[in-house]
C-alpha cells in the first residue's frame, strides 16, 4: 500500500463499525488518516473524540456526515478524496438499518433496501475507481449472501450478473414487497437474505470486472462475513448469544483481510469468513426467520 493511506468506514459510530474504525487507527501509521462517517454530526465528533483518545491510536482520525441513503453524497465523498488525497486506500461499507422482529418487513423494506443495498452499489460505483493501487475495497455482509439462500427460482438475478443487473434485481424485490407478490415469487419475507445476496452479488460483479488488474496490482474486492456480532442490531433475532463477539473480536479477522499483503487471489471477488472463502452457491433458504415473522 501507500506509504501515507487513507481509509474511510461507513456506519462507523458504533458496533463492527466503530470497532473497525479503533482496529485501523491502531495498527496503521502515524501518517495515515481514518476517517469514520454517521448521519449525525454530534455522534460522528464524540466518536472520533474518543477514537483518538484511546491508548492505542497511532494514526490521525477524522468524522465526515454521511447519510449512506444519499447517493449524491457518496460520490461527492469519493470525489474529494480523490481531489485532495489523490484517492483513497481502504473502503469498508458497514452501515445497516436497525430492523426488529415485530416491526413490518414490508413497511421498513424501503429504508433496509436503501440502506443495505442501494448504498452498497453507490459505493461500489463511486469508489472503485477512485481505490489507489494496492488498496481495499470491503463490503460487511454475512453467511446469508450465499445464492443457495434464496429460493433456487431466484438464482440466475444473482448468479453471474452484472452491476446493473443487480440493481435491477433489488429494484424487482422492493417492487414485489409493495405490491405484495415477493412471497409468492419465492422472495423470502426475512428482508436480510435478500439484501445480503445481492450485496455480495454487487461485488462480486464489480470485481469479475477488474480481477487481472487488481490482483496484479494487489488490490482487493471482497465482501465479508464477521459471524455472529454482539450488537443492539443483531442482539433482537437471536436466542441463543454464547457464541457472539464482541465487535472489537469481530472487527480482527477482517482487519487481518484489510491489512495482509499480498492479496490472496482465492479470496479476491469473494464472501470471506474468517480469512476463508465461502461458497457463494451453498446455503438452505432460512424457514425458521420466515415462520417467525410470518402472521
Amino acid at each position: 500500500m501507500n506509504a501515507s493511506r487513507i481509509a474511510l468506514v461507513t456506519g462507523a459510530n458504533q458496533g463492527l463499525g466503530r470497532a473497525l474504525v479503533e482496529g485501523l487507527a491502531a495498527r496503521m501509521s502515524p501518517d495515515d488518516l481514518v476517517l469514520l462517517t454517521g448521519r449525525s454530526r454530534q455522534r460522528v465528533d464524540e466518536a472520533v473524540h474518543e477514537v483518538t483518545r484511546l491508548p492505542g491510536t497511532r494514526a490521525r482520525v477524522e468524522g465526515r456526515v454521511l447519510d449512506v441513503t444519499d447517493t449524491d453524497a457518496i460520490a461527492r465523498l469519493a470525489e474529494d478524496l480523490r481531489a485532495r488525497h489523490g484517492g483513497v486506500d481502504v473502503v469498508v461499507s458497514n452501515a445497516v438499518a436497525r430492523l426488529l422482529p415485530e416491526e413490518s418487513q414490508s413497511q421498513r423494506a424501503d429504508e433496509f433496501i436503501d440502506v443495505s443495498n442501494t448504498a452498497t452499489h453507490a459505493v461500489l460505483r463511486s469508489f472503485g475507481p477512485v481505490l489507489r493501487p494496492g488498496g481495499r475495497l470491503i463490503v460487511v455482509a454475512s453467511t446469508l449472501g450465499t445464492l443457495g439462500h434464496l429460493d433456487p427460482r431466484l438464482h440466475h438475478l444473482f448468479d453471474g450478473a452484472s452491476l446493473d443487473q443487480v440493481e435491477y434485481a433489488v429494484e424487482s424485490w422492493r417492487s414485489a414487497v409493495h405490491q405484495r407478490t415477493a412471497t409468492e415469487a419465492g422472495w423470502p419475507l426475512w428482508l436480510n437474505v435478500p439484501s445480503k445476496v445481492a450485496q455480495v452479488a454487487a461485488v462480486r460483479a464489480v470485481a469479475a470486472e477488474r480481477r487481472d488488474h487488481d490482483l496484479a496490482t494487489d488490490t482487493l474486492i471482497a465482501a465479508v462475513c464477521p459471524g455472529m456480532v454482539d450488537t443492539a442490531t443483531s442482539r433482537p433475532w437471536f436466542s441463543d448469544y454464547s457464541h457472539a463477539q464482541s465487535p472489537s473480536d469481530a472487527a480482527r479477522p477482517v482487519l487481518d483481510l484489510i491489512l495482509t499483503e499480498p492479496v490472496a487471489p482465492s479470496l479476491y471477488g469473494e464472501l470471506v469468513r474468517f480469512g476463508k472463502a465461502l461458497d457463494w452457491h451453498g446455503g438452505t433458504p432460512p424457514v425458521e426467520q420466515d415462520r417467525l415473522l410470518t402472521p
